[in-house]
């Protein structure tokens, strides 16, 4: 019994309102035109019934696909037309009420024009048809018209898009958000009902959810508490022969490089060894290295003559997802974390990451039930600053 009881819009006070409005003055002006152009010689009714029910999509939703311009006159249009004949060929008017809605319906899906007060629309034009009335084509084109006109202009002034776009542009970052639209499109067809939302809302809310979760997960990490500690470091004048014999010692790839106040000015890597050894050679590659750790290669000898500097560094209190970006896309490998003053505290690495990572995307279920089995051992602050 719960599935009948109502859910909550999730609309605010301010949408209620502007949704209201919207309505009042969409009716008003097209019925006050309608009245009009009825005493100006317009034949027919001057306010279509079916036109209150458009009114509550295009004012009330105005980013549904059912509300679009294209749906609210093609499929008026199109209903309008079956029930008329429906009501000639049918003698019978609740047979020709009924045919007129499922054919109707039938048409506007392949055109898609699907608006569900077309429904009405073919069901009132076999309505008043058995009472001897007529509904001229005009009427209906001219209200329909001017309430598209009134929501045109009443969904800008109030901060709602209409037309609404119904795909979203498509950017190269496409599938930065976990999924691509393949993957939407793929969704929808696997659902295999009509939804009353538009694609492009649909995949812009999936992206929303994504980064709330993302963000609820992982977004209230500081690097302190994922940042090797204590680090390993070296003097900017430190031989290249102790730090090579420190990083092989330990079994990390880079050293932040700091002066005497332990304020990071650089760091160097296994790659700055590599570059000036001539990587690209390989042969005698091991001698070359050899040879420049050990100062006899005419080459600098301290490790400030070959480090990178300036470093890329982070705060001891940042995020740390403001890290992936730095990893991703800007090459780096060990980020050095520092304190207000620019004082080294610890090192995270592209493996420090990928544990949180890795730990924060598990299914709690899972994790619970396999942490003995699977979950690696804590690792040395050494252990942890390779990568």
């Amino acid at each position: 019994m719960k599935n009948f009881w109502p859910s909550p819009l999730g609309i605010d006070r301010g949408e209620r309102v502007r949704f209201v409005a919207g309505a009042v003055v969409g009716v008003l002006v097209t019925a006050l035109l309608g009245r009009w152009w009825a005493g100006h010689g317009v034949g027919g009714p001057w306010l279509v019934a079916s036109l209150g029910a458009s009114a509550v999509l295009v004012f009330g939703m105005p980013s549904s696909p059912l509300a679009q311009p294209w749906p609210v006159l093609g499929g008026s249009a199109v209903s309008a037309l079956v029930g008329t004949a429906c009501a000639a060929l049918i003698p019978d008017p609740a047979l020709a009420g009924a045919v007129a809605v499922g054919l109707a319906v039938a048409l506007m899906v392949p055109l898609r024009c699907l608006h569900p007060p077309g429904g009405a629309m073919a069901l009132y034009m076999v309505l008043t048809a058995s009472d001897g009335l007529h509904l001229p084509g005009l009427s209906v084109l001219l209200n329909l018209l001017v309430l598209l006109a009134v929501a045109v202009v009443y969904n800008g002034l109030t901060g709602r898009r209409y037309p609404h776009p119904q795909r979203r542009e498509q950017r190269a970052d496409a599938q930065s958000g976990g999924f691509a639209a393949s993957d939407v499109d793929a969704a929808l067809a696997h659902y295999n009902q009509v939804l009353d939302i538009s694609r492009a809302d649909l995949e812009g809310l999936l992206h929303l959810a994504g980064r709330a979760a993302f963000q609820r997960t992982l977004g209230d990490i500081r690097c302190a508490q994922i940042m090797s500690t204590p680090p390993l470091a070296v003097a900017a004048d430190a031989s290249l022969k102790d730090a090579w014999a420190l990083m092989r010692a330990q079994q990390i790839k880079a050293l932040p490089v700091m002066d005497a106040s332990m304020v990071v000015i650089g760091i160097v890597t296994v790659a700055d060894f590599m570059r000036l050894a001539n990587l690209d050679v390989h042969e005698g590659l091991g001698q070359r290295l050899k040879t420049l750790v050990l100062g006899r290669s005419g080459q600098p000898t301290t490790v400030g003559a070959i480090m990178s500097s300036p470093v890329q560094v982070a705060q001891v209190g940042q995020h740390a997802m403001d890290l992936v970006p730095l990893f991703s896309q800007g090459g780096h490998h060990h980020v050095p974390i520092v304190d207000g003053d620019h004082r080294l505290l610890g090192v995270i690495t592209q493996s420090d990451l990928m544990r949180t990572l890795a730990r924060a995307l598990q299914v709690p279920g899972e994790a619970a039930a396999h942490t003995a089995a699977v979950a690696p051992p804590i690792p040395l602050a050494a252990d942890r600053q390779k990568g």
